[in-house]
């Protein structure tokens, strides 16, 4: 029945949704969590009675199961199942409720999946090689690439929908081209100056850091057709591949002596912490653990690195030697980045699904809030320097802001305007070691076209 005035079916926790109706209509598919700290589960919805029921529950050591879709007769779920962050397998699951099955063997970026129209195969955005869509048969099987979703050198072919009837399937084509710019920290004299594009490319650049010498920059690009680790000079010149791996590899930074850069890398099933030598070699896995290692920071010391992980059932924050052995978990709230004060006394920390910044005592103590910044969604927009916090605020208006908080005065000064909205969800924050210059990762272009493929099988 259409028409009539809105009426509330449920309050969801606001961070999942994945809204899609069953074919009959009388139910509504969502991902949503319980408590703060859960991994999101699939939920089904009854549109007459508003009965919510669970209808799976992840393993502690994933990251929760997203996007739902409904089989044309209404009787499976297929959705993802995260091993990683926007890594993981798709699932089938009965509607009635059951053990999932898995349906592809490995693990890789997956977002938004959907059932062909007569129900025997299932399409999904994956990035195999480069973002495109893809189609695996219901029974299982090796996914197969669609000849269509790929037109462009690096595209994201995310978002796409099958009609019901007429063989038809549409989809966007996301053309996102993220690079990495630098600003000057403003004088004493209060002179400004403005930020200008250092490194950039056709393809995605992120993730910097300064060297502690200053002299080179370590990043993260797509420019070799997967996400890989570089290395350049501070201004941007002489970039060189350093690692060659061909799955998703990122976050790198730089070791207190400029030795050696820890990273992150989707590693068969599940993500790793490594490190590699500054000048290239074969990378040395320092996580080994059947649980996820993510976001690597360095001690002060050089002794230990940081890394989150949810090998305890929640994402926290742990550290293991740098030369290998057993990792300690250091976070019990809840933590994802984390980066030691310059004086190595304290460890600030963020979450990935909370605004806010905390820190602990290194050796041992109760956490406590220090600044409702960084923003949800922005995680990697922080540095903590001698004076204080350099952050970018993205809520601004106009534009976003490069933030100080003193630690001297407990207040956060204004330091500059940044140009475009920084790019969200990504490592993309650094200041270099002599406190001049600032580098951050910035959305230069963001758009979509949208694409319909007739005659669709």
């Amino acid at each position: 029945m259409l028409g009539g005035p809105e009426r509330k079916l449920l309050a969801l926790s606001g961070k999942f949704s994945d809204l899609v109706w069953s074919p009959d209509g009388k139910s509504l598919a969502f991902t949503d969590v319980v408590w703060p700290q859960e991994m999101p589960s699939i939920f089904l919805l009854s549109i007459e009675t508003r009965e919510k029921r669970r209808l799976t529950s992840p393993p502690a050591q994933y990251f929760g199961d997203l996007y739902p879709a409904f089989s044309p007769d209404g009787q499976t779920l297929a959705f993802t199942r995260e091993s990683s962050v926007h890594l993981g397998a798709i699932y089938l699951v009965p509607s009635q409720g059951g053990e999932p099955k898995r349906l592809t063997v490995d693990n890789n970026w997956i977002y938004n999946l959907d059932w062909t129209a007569d129900g025997q195969s299932i399409v999904f955005a994956s990035m195999r090689g480069g973002s495109r869509l893809w189609k695996v048969s219901a029974a299982g099987g090796t996914p197969e690439p669609l000849p269509f979703g790929g037109e462009h050198p690096f595209p994201r072919a995310m978002h796409f929908s099958i009609s019901r009837q007429g063989h038809r399937l549409a989809y966007s084509i996301l053309l996102d081209d993220p690079n990495i710019w630098r600003i000057e920290v403003p004088s004493s004299q209060g002179q400004r100056t403005s930020p200008i594009p250092l490194i950039s490319s056709s393809q995605h650049d992120l993730g910097p850091q300064f060297s502690p010498d200053g002299q080179k920059i370590v990043f993260q690009s797509t420019r070799s057709g997967s996400p890989e680790i570089w290395v350049c000079s501070s201004d941007g010149t002489n970039p060189i591949q350093l690692t060659s791996l061909g799955r998703n590899t990122g976050t790198p930074r730089w070791s207190p002596d400029g030795r050696h850069i820890a990273f992150d890398s989707r590693a068969e099933t599940n993500s790793y912490v490594f490190v590699i030598n500054a000048e290239g070699g074969v990378p040395r896995r320092v996580t080994t653990e059947t649980s996820n290692g993510l976001v690597p920071s360095w001690s002060r010391d050089g002794r230990f690195i940081y890394f989150c992980s949810n090998r305890s059932g929640t994402l926290q924050v742990w550290k293991v030697p740098a030369a290998g052995g057993e990792a300690v978990q250091v976070t019990k709230g809840g933590g994802a980045v984390a980066f030691e004060s310059s004086d190595g006394q304290f460890l600030y920390y963020c979450k990935f699904d909370v605004a806010g910044l905390w820190r602990i005592p290194v050796n041992g103590g109760e956490e406590s809030l220090v600044l409702d910044q960084p923003k949800e969604g922005y995680w990697g927009y922080w540095a903590v320097v001698d004076r204080g916090i350099y952050f970018i605020d993205p809520e601004t208006k106009p534009r976003a802001t490069l933030k100080l908080f003193s630690f001297a005065s407990r207040r956060v000064m204004q330091i500059a305007a940044i140009e475009k909205k920084p790019y969200p969800g990504v490592p993309g924050f650094a200041v270099s070691p002599d406190g001049r210059w600032i580098l951050y990762t910035q959305l230069d272009q963001s758009g979509s076209d949208i694409m319909l493929v007739e005659n669709f099988q």
